[in-house]
């Protein structure tokens, strides 16, 4: 595989100076714009950076379905992307994965081993998987030049993988070496009900400011429902209000219409600035439709990352470096007043710098100073006992009060 990717780089040097040759002009120099085009290019080649794309949805919601399109469509274009999947819970893949969590962590046994339910042993699995992700992020990072799109299959169970610590600790390090984009699948002829669909809008908004990443929604199964009305309720409110109101008067909301409507009625109010300006595309796993909509998104996701989330991103690499650099500095300047108490402790003491009266009290009668650990191991003036015990007649320790029967006669 390497020799077959070493080639095109080798062919594509060998063009550019072919190129710089035929362009050389009559006094023997290049000219000047054929020298600026070559540097671009170079610097285009030099610059590229693949995208990441993080695949997030519930259950039900068509990931894995999408994926499967999104790599065919890829293949179709001669664009082959690298496919992690993190799932440890799925039985069968209708795509190959380069990385698959499935190879590192066995996902029934994790259950068996640790007593766990379903969803405790896909968190597990993940967080298993997680203390080696150092050595995915390598293999990613040494397939950013030969890629274009990096694409991520996350858990069905979406809190697993948002809110978990393993979860932020794999978005992040993905994001702080690719350029990534979080792309939310929704399945659409679900979202067809106003509670569904705020409810939807609602996971969307926390999602978005959890990864602080450039946020793309996915209306999947536009074959079997088109997307048309989810769009307009993103961008009308009054259109939700309407919806919200037809479907109350039908007495058709989940739940109860009097708590329901009132609830839609505060979210609505309260989360329509946020979700009115989320990028939006809709896409057919089944029969492929939107997916040029999508990269498009994407590609002015991954322009937004350049722009707006890197920045933000350095920023809190440095913070969080002064931070580790401020810990550490306290950190030594304990360590450094403890060393200081200890040495000052166990400082032995000189016989020449006592006074005389401390001196007769540290020395012995035959002229040899005493030394403290010595002592500690005197007995106290006027004990009767010995401080050290000594073992009885039944094999136990003697505490001088009678502890030891008399000698029978």
């Amino acid at each position: 595989m390497t020799t077959q990717e070493s080639r095109p780089n080798h062919q594509t040097n060998s063009n550019q100076k072919d190129k710089m040759k035929e362009n050389i002009n009559d006094s023997g120099s290049p000219s000047t714009s054929n020298l600026a085009s070559a540097e671009e290019s170079s610097q285009e080649q030099k610059n590229h950076n693949a995208v990441c794309i993080i695949l997030i949805g519930m259950a039900g919601s068509g990931k894995t379905t999408f994926l499967q399109r999104l790599n065919s469509y890829l293949h179709t274009n001669k664009k082959s992307p690298y496919v992690l999947n993190l799932d440890p819970a799925v039985s069968k893949l209708p795509f190959q994965a380069n990385i698959d969590i499935r190879d590192t962590v066995d996902y029934k046994q994790v259950m068996k081993q640790y007593n766990l339910g379903p969803n405790g042993g896909i968190l597990t699995a993940l967080n298993l998987f997680t203390t080696k992700f150092d050595q995915v992020l390598n293999y990613i990072e040494k397939r950013i030049e030969s890629t274009d799109y990096i694409i991520m299959d996350t858990p069905g169970q979406i809190e697993i993988f948002t809110w978990s610590a393993s979860g932020t600790i794999i978005t992040d390090a993905v994001a702080s070496s690719v350029p990534s984009v979080v792309a939310y699948i929704i399945d659409t002829p679900r979202t067809t009900s106003p509670a569904t669909f705020m409810s939807n809008m609602l996971y969307a908004c926390s999602i978005l400011y959890k990864t602080r990443l450039p946020f793309l929604l996915v209306f999947n199964k536009t074959d079997a429902q088109p997307h048309d009305f989810a769009l307009e309720w993103m961008q009308d409110f009054e259109s939700f209000q309407q919806a919200l109101a037809n479907q109350k008067d039908t007495n058709d909301l989940e739940g109860g219409s009097g708590y329901m409507s009132s609830l839609m009625n505060s979210m609505s109010l309260v989360l329509d600035e946020f979700y009115k300006n989320l990028r939006a595309v809709g896409c057919s796993a089944m029969t492929g439709a939107g997916m040029k909509e999508f990269f498009d998104a994407v590609e002015q996701a991954r322009q937004e990352y350049e722009t707006d989330y890197r920045p933000e991103l350095i920023k809190r690499q440095e913070e969080r470096q002064k931070l580790k650099e401020a810990q550490k500095a306290e950190n030594l300047n304990k360590l450094v007043q403890d060393m200081r108490l200890s040495n000052s402790k166990n400082v032995p003491i000189d016989p020449a710098a006592l006074r005389p009266e401390e001196e007769n009290e540290w020395q012995e009668p035959d002229g040899e100073t005493l030394d403290r650990r010595d002592v500690a191991e005197l007995p106290i003036p006027g004990d009767e006992w010995p401080r050290k015990s000594k073992l009885n007649s039944f094999g136990t320790e003697d505490d001088c009060m009678g502890g030891s029967w008399p000698t029978p006669r």
